[in-house]
């Protein structure tokens, strides 16, 4: 025997005897596209929350950037999906093809709860940041002293660190803050490359995954290794004295985006999915379970949830985000720089 649940609309439809096919009887459906993490936790305080307000059903799509975005742009003549989350970059290349539109930031109540880097990532209006993320470097605070990004490559501590490798998130967000602290820090990386390649012989490893690096550390064959925030709290449970620098050219992160489809027929229903997600309670729910950091300020949580996350508006301030249009028009350089240099 199967089991017919009905949505709310349905079976106040039926109650009121209306048409099956009738618009009453008809649920609103939003489709949002997601990245696949943490998606029992999204569930619980995101998903679920939100259906029972608007009386409505989300239908949930995941998987990884290209992925999404390809789908997104097959269907740009009659969308599938009505809101995506995406990187900063990702969502500059959505908006380059025609497949978002400007995000009505009055129809959100919680905008002017975000801080500023959030409320317009990419300054053309068409996305909002919902969480960010520092990325710094990891080191041991008894075998070395870290004042800058370029100290990394000292000769006295090349032979102990690990550097990302350019294909990897945080590859050239370290790159773009080792080139500060080199006063070159030209969009396609190149002295910051080039000095990577000279320490290449002594640097320990150029890794593609930062739970390689928690092994590394507790084995004490590398001191330090520039990672994101998000990866943090394995670090701090080696028993060995570890910190997270604070160099003086800041520190450099990622920000992840909401953006609205265009030609959505769900746009309303969209913004007010984005603005629930925004809200101070969903925040703090997230960010108590550490999946996202809060772009909320508002958002208060104890020292030592805020110790795992990148939180507070000292924290926001300090980032130095790679702008989007510099990350879309170099990436390829940024590889073929790499492998000359460095030959990885």
């Amino acid at each position: 025997m199967k089991k017919v649940i009905l949505a709310p609309g349905a079976a106040l439809a039926l109650i009121l005897g209306a048409a099956p096919g009738s618009a009453l009887a008809q649920e609103k459906t939003l489709t949002i596209s997601v990245y696949a993490l943490s998606q029992d936790e999204y569930k619980q305080i995101v998903y679920e929350p939100f259906e029972k307000i608007c009386g409505c059903k989300l239908v949930v799509e995941t998987g990884n950037s290209v992925e999404r975005l390809a789908k997104m742009e097959a269907n740009k003549a009659s969308p599938v999906v009505d809101m995506a989350v995406v990187s900063m970059a990702d969502a500059l290349s959505a908006a380059r093809k025609g497949l978002i539109d400007t995000i009505d930031r009055t129809k959100l109540s919680n905008f002017n709860k975000l801080y500023d880097i959030a409320q317009d990532p990419n300054g053309d209006g068409m996305s909002v940041g919902y969480t960010f993320y520092a990325t710094s470097i990891a080191y041991r605070s008894d075998k070395m002293k870290i004042d800058s990004w370029a100290d990394l490559l000292k000769p006295e501590y090349a032979g102990h660190i690990a550097w990302p490798n350019v294909t990897t998130n945080q590859g050239p967000p370290a790159l773009y803050m080792l080139g500060r602290a080199l006063s070159k820090d030209t969009p396609d990386l190149k002295a910051a490359i080039d000095a990577v390649g000279e320490k290449k012989d002594d640097i320990v490893t150029f890794y593609e995954k930062s739970s390689q690096l928690v092994q590394l550390m507790k084995q004490e064959e590398i001191w330090a290794a520039p990672i994101g925030r998000f990866t943090w709290a394995p670090f701090t449970k080696l028993g060995l004295p570890v910190a997270w620098a604070t160099p003086k050219e800041g520190q450099t992160g990622g920000m992840n985006v909401m953006i609205a489809t265009k030609g959505s027929k769900n746009r309303e229903l969209a913004l007010q999915f984005m603005d629930f997600w925004l809200s101070t309670e969903v925040q703090t729910k997230l960010a108590e379970k550490f999946i996202d950091s809060p772009a909320n300020k508002e958002v208060k949580v104890s020292d030592e949830i805020a110790a795992n996350l990148t939180y507070g508006e000292e924290t926001a301030k300090s980032l130095k985000l790679i702008p989007s249009a510099v990350a879309l028009d170099n990436r390829a350089g940024w590889v073929k720089s790499w492998n000359e240099a460095v030959g990885q």
